[in-house]
């Protein structure tokens, strides 16, 4: 197959995914569970893609669980994101050179 079949199966999915719930709720959506409930949707759908990737990302557990930790305890605090991406990183390299 061509690379421009791939593409247009493609575009097309990712229109129908945005389109159908347009077409299909017309009204706004008074429930406050529902609406709760889609408001949380991205946050876990990243979560769920985002952390096993973070544990089998360096090939060993500890040095992973080193970065991550790191990770948590400066988001905690406020820092900016190249700050807590870098000092993870560089938290799970130092961990691997000890192991």
């Amino acid at each position: 197959m061509s690379t421009a079949v791939y593409i247009f199966v493609m575009a097309s999915v990712t229109y129908l995914i945005r389109m159908i719930p347009f077409t299909l709720f017309k009204k706004k959506i008074k429930s406050q569970f529902i609406r709760s409930f889609l408001k949380y949707i991205p946050y876990a759908v990243l979560s769920a893609m985002t952390i096993p990737a973070i544990f089998y990302s360096t090939g060993n557990f500890v040095t992973a669980a080193a970065g991550t930790i790191i990770a948590v305890v400066l988001a905690f605090f406020d820092l900016p994101l190249i700050v807590v991406a870098l000092a993870a990183s560089l938290g799970a390299f130092i961990a691997g050179l000890f192991l």
